[in-house]
Order: C-alpha cells, then sequence, then structure tokens
C-alpha cells in the first residue's frame, strides 16, 4: 500500500472527485450529500471535507431511513456526522408508510428498499435541494456504468439513460428548468479497491459491521441475511452462528452479509484483490429482475 504508483494513483482519483465537488458548489444553489452510512457515502463525505478545508462542509447530508437499518450504522452516522458538525436531514419510510405516501410490502421476501425512492423524492422536493450528489460507482453494477457525473433527472425525479449530457473535457452541465434536479456522483471512476486502499492511506472511520464479527445469520437464495425482527424466516430456513461482514450496507432485508475472517482494511483489501465474487452479489434487491436496479433509477432510486 506504500507503493508510489498506488498512492499517485489515489491521489489523482482524489482530486478528480474533489473536482466534482467544487463544480457542485458554483453551479448549484442547494446541493445536499446522500449518506447512508455505507462506505462510500463516508468515502464522498470525507472528500467533502477536504475540498472545502478549513471550512465545514458546505451542504446538508441527507439519509434516507428505512427504519430497518443495521444498529451499528445509525450509532456510527449520529457519532460521526456531530463529530463533523454537518447538519443531518432524515428521510423517514416508517413515516411515509404511517401517512400513506408508500405501502409496506407483505410476505417472506418484503423489503422497504424500493419504498425509499418516494422518500428520497419527497425529502428533495422539501428541502428545495437542486442536485443530490452520492457515492454511487461505475464498477458496481451494469445501470450505474451507464451513468454520468452530472446526471440530469425530470421534474418527476426519473432518469433517461439514452438521453444523457455529454461530459467532454470534464466541462459539465449543470443547467435545468424549473422543477428539475440532478444527481451527482463524485466517486464514479472509483473502483472498491480503489475505495479500501484510500481508506487505508487516509484511515478514514467506518462502522464495524464492515470487520468479521460473529452474527446470527440464514440462508436464502444463496445468499447469508442477518436475523433480524424485519426479516420474515421460512420454517425451514434455519439460523446459525458465523463470522461475517458486510460489503454492502443497507436495509437489513435485503443486504447480505459475507463470511469472512478479516478484521483488519488490509485484511479486507487482500480479500477482495482475490475474490471472484461482485461487491452486490449479496444484494437481494439486485436479484428481483435482469434490469432490477435501472428499473429503480428510471424511477427516481438513487
Amino acid at each position: 500500500m506504500n507503493n508510489s504508483y498506488h498512492t499517485s494513483h489515489l491521489k489523482e482519483l482524489e482530486a478528480e472527485s474533489i473536482y466534482v465537488l467544487r463544480e457542485v458548489a458554483a453551479q448549484f444553489q442547494n446541493p445536499v450529500i446522500l449518506f447512508s452510512g455505507g462506505k462510500d457515502s463516508i468515502l464522498l463525505t470525507y472528500l467533502a471535507m477536504k475540498a472545502f478545508h478549513p471550512a465545514k462542509i458546505p451542504f446538508h447530508l441527507l439519509h434516507v431511513d428505512t427504519g430497518h437499518n443495521f444498529d451499528e450504522t445509525i450509532r456510527f452516522r449520529d457519532e460521526w456526522l456531530g463529530s463533523l458538525g454537518a447538519k443531518l436531514v432524515v428521510g423517514s419510510v416508517e413515516e411515509a408508510i404511517q401517512t400513506g405516501l408508500v405501502r409496506e410490502e407483505k410476505g417472506f421476501n418484503a423489503s422497504r428498499n424500493a419504498l425509499q425512492t418516494a422518500v428520497l423524492l419527497k425529502a428533495l422536493e422539501d428541502g428545495k435541494y437542486d442536485v443530490a450528489m452520492g457515492g454511487a460507482r461505475r464498477d458496481e453494477e451494469k445501470a450505474r456504468a451507464k451513468e454520468r457525473f452530472f446526471s440530469h433527472r425530470d421534474e418527476f425525479g426519473q432518469w433517461d439513460p439514452k438521453n444523457q449530457r455529454p461530459e467532454l473535457w470534464s466541462i459539465f452541465n449543470g443547467k435545468m428548468h424549473f422543477g428539475e434536479h440532478f444527481r451527482v456522483f463524485p466517486i464514479s471512476n472509483w473502483t472498491e479497491l480503489d475505495v479500501w486502499q484510500y481508506i487505508a492511506m487516509e484511515n478514514v472511520p467506518l462502522p464495524n459491521l464492515y470487520f468479521s464479527h460473529t452474527r446470527k445469520v440464514f440462508r436464502r437464495d444463496g445468499v447469508l441475511l442477518a436475523d433480524t425482527p424485519h426479516i420474515n424466516r421460512r420454517p425451514e430456513e434455519e439460523v446459525f452462528e458465523a463470522e461475517v461482514r458486510c460489503r454492502t450496507i443497507g436495509d437489513t432485508t435485503c443486504t447480505g452479509v459475507w463470511e469472512s475472517n478479516a478484521q483488519s482494511v488490509e485484511d479486507i483489501i487482500q480479500e477482495i484483490a482475490t475474490t471472484r465474487m461482485t461487491e452486490r452479489g449479496g444484494r437481494a434487491d439486485d436479484k428481483r429482475s435482469d434490469t432490477a436496479m435501472e428499473d429503480r433509477k428510471k424511477k427516481g432510486y438513487f
């Protein structure tokens, strides 16, 4: 990790992301960072902190809370963002269900993940945010590979993957009509390995979910899921204890965990460098159809 080539590569990615963050500040009136508590949104927030140092982050942070998050995620969110002095806005899926904005899914495969879209769009409208920045990367999933850095959304929050603006010479076009908004992805060109190497280089703080720990789990459709009160288990799905960690963090009902003994960032880097399983291979929400992510994004999902 001390190799100068890797350090140079990571510094180039850092500079590119900081440039995008500063372009957002220059072109838009009321930006917001989407914060999930996962490593990519943590990295994005950390880069924003560096981009505007010594001033505080000049953006609000928005977390769409499903109510079915890992407890460790919420605890880390409140402690870390509190230490940064960042302004956190929370959009609640639970509240949206109670008010009738969305309807709770039923059955064994029920999840609140898809319900986040309506809550996100409402939060963006309520906050009058004209751009939402997030930690999506092109290497994560085929739909996300189609995104530009500046991704236009129409007045309904919808995304048209066939009608995106050119970004030649890193010139970004943030022009839009009233009622429309943008999604911006400053770490688009990073890979999962880049993220972890940068976290190691900068000693970026993380929730302990990313490191190996003992947890009660069960197996469903080839994926290990954490045993929580939010998931309806089938009678044949037996709970057992295992040494696991998260590669992604989201709603507990659809976020798979991985059997792992990785206790440190260096261990995780070695693990990722040798695995053949994709980062989102344990996300049950991506398995609902071959185009699950793109379908959600077209409706306004992040």
